[in-house]
């Protein structure tokens, strides 16, 4: 296709060979195939289309460990089933291929990170997580972090409030609205600032509260389980159907 003013083009643009029509090659493939006298099973000749190559590429990467979402991220796939039915392969040995690839980036990992931890690594570990809990909720930081709002800890957005404490958290607010006033009244204008950030950190830990109680309660989904040998290879089937159809 020829753009609609050619002098919008850089010159050395404009004389380009171009490209091949999928038809064209197409044709170029049957012909190819028909020189060779390959068949399939059913003693037919083979027949590839260009699009053929796009499947094989995502067989052959998958199987040597591309993880399956980084495939669909390359083939601009809405579902990861349609990139696991679009190789020649089930969908149990794309687990298993990932698995190989998760070992073969172990392994390239400097070892001392797969290492034992000494007695007081793994205490401090479970230190850490007893020094979260505060008086109105749990703390989220990550581990081995400190505290950057010097435990106040009502401005942390990581601060999981605990609907028991809803009382305490209410006279922190109510604590903060009246120093507010007094600072205002006293022209400690310094205060005041930073109290209102505290505010503000308050009256969003009593609006996730509110939040949470008004969720309705959690639903259990039980645990995945693997399907039967049958099942899958059927399944994976039927995806490569389904694949194959859409892509025609």
């Amino acid at each position: 296709m020829e753009p609609a003013d050619a002098t919008a083009v850089p010159a050395r643009y404009r004389h380009r060979t171009p490209r091949f029509h999928p038809d064209a090659l197409r044709k170029l493939l049957i012909n190819a195939l028909a020189a060779t006298g390959l068949t399939d099973a059913g003693g037919e000749l083979l027949v590839f289309s260009p699009h053929d190559f796009r499947r094989i590429f995502v067989t052959d990467a998958i199987m040597n460990g591309l993880p399956p979402h980084i495939a669909q991220v390359i083939c601009g796939h809405k579902s990861l089933d349609t990139t696991t039915g679009y190789k020649a392969i089930y969908p149990a040995e794309t687990i298993e291929a990932h698995r190989a690839f998760i070992a073969r980036r172990r392994a390239n990992r400097p070892s001392e990170e797969y290492r034992t931890p000494t007695e007081e690594e793994w205490d401090a570990f479970l230190a850490h997580f007893e020094k979260r809990k505060v008086s109105i909720g749990t703390c989220g930081r990550a581990f081995s972090s400190p505290c950057v709002h010097e435990h106040a800890c009502v401005r942390y957005s990581l601060l999981r409030p605990e609907p028991a404490q809803r009382g305490r958290l209410e006279e922190i607010r109510d604590n903060l609205v009246a120093r507010i006033a007094e600072a205002e009244r006293e022209g400690w204008l310094g205060e005041v600032e930073g109290l209102r950030v505290s505010l503000a950190g308050a009256e969003d830990k009593l609006a996730q509260m509110d939040r949470r109680a008004s969720g309705g309660t959690a639903i259990d989904l039980g645990m995945p389980r693997r399907a039967a040998a049958q099942s899958t290879q059927a399944e994976g089937t039927a995806s490569l159907t389904q694949s194959l159809d859409d892509q025609q």
